[in-house]
């Protein structure tokens, strides 16, 4: 298996087309074999809407695959802030988070703090990590139209988190091409937030949304993440990755 990290900052988003996948499982052990980028690099706008003018800021998110699943994402902002997360995925166990502060102090992301909001948006520090497809249970709950197309509709069930950021997942995998375009968060027994992937082109032979948009359910407040310029398969120096270059 392989952790993902998207150009969007959520994972499992590259999914082939599997003919006669007829289980949530099967879908997702198929994904396991499309090919993703050693390596990307790109440019987002951040603009997070809760009423009134939105906050715009801007990042780039560097990955780096490594051997053993031991993939790496370095998130840094450019404007307004000078904020950094850097994640280090690993196989069969929580990822490692740290956040460089604007003032320059690092702070390890807790687990019991993967709930918490990222910089003020819609998105939590949950959604910024790996996934490990063997930590869930999935169940093929039918078909359904998201974002306009035909759907097979999964749901994704932590198993062995002892501090569960979500109850559960569904998330709506396009029939055409098995390409996740919407996911469902529930929390508390209740339908909380739901992220929906626009824009997709082919970039390098992958499929990349250059629109991403997570919504709070009730559909007051959202956070819009645009990808400006993306390249895959681009040397990126070991060094960037190390937690003691975080100053």
């Amino acid at each position: 298996m392989k952790f993902k990290f998207t150009v969007a900052l959520i994972a499992l988003l590259l999914l082939p087309a599997v003919a006669g996948a007829v289980t949530g499982r099967d879908i997702m052990e198929q994904s396991e074999k499309r090919p993703t980028p050693g390596s990307a690099k790109s440019v987002v706008t951040m603009k997070i809407y809760k009423g009134g003018s939105p906050d715009e800021k801007q990042f780039t998110l560097s990955t780096k695959e490594y051997p053993d699943d031991e993939d790496k994402a370095l998130i840094a902002f450019q404007k307004p802030t000078r904020i950094q997360l850097l994640t280090h995925a690993h196989k069969g166990k929580e990822d490692d988070q740290w956040i460089v502060l604007s003032s320059g102090k690092v702070k390890r992301i807790a687990t019991a703090d993967k709930g918490n909001a990222f910089v003020h948006s819609h998105f939590y520090y949950e959604d910024l990590g790996s996934r490990d497809i063997d930590a869930y249970e999935y169940d093929y709950l039918g078909d359904e139209k998201a974002v306009g197309v035909d759907c097979f509709k999964v749901q994704s069930v932590k198993t062995a988190a002892k501090d569960k950021v979500y109850d559960k997942t569904i998330l709506y995998v396009r029939k055409s091409d098995y390409f996740i375009v919407r996911v469902d968060f529930y929390q508390d027994g209740k339908f909380h937030k739901f992220l929906e992937n626009h824009d997709i082109r082919t970039v390098s032979d992958i499929l990349t949304p250059f629109r991403v948009v997570m919504s709070l359910a009730d559909g007051k407040a959202r956070t819009e993440l645009t990808v400006e310029r993306v390249e895959y398969n681009l040397p990126i120096d070991d060094a960037t990755f190390n937690k003691e270059a975080l100053r």
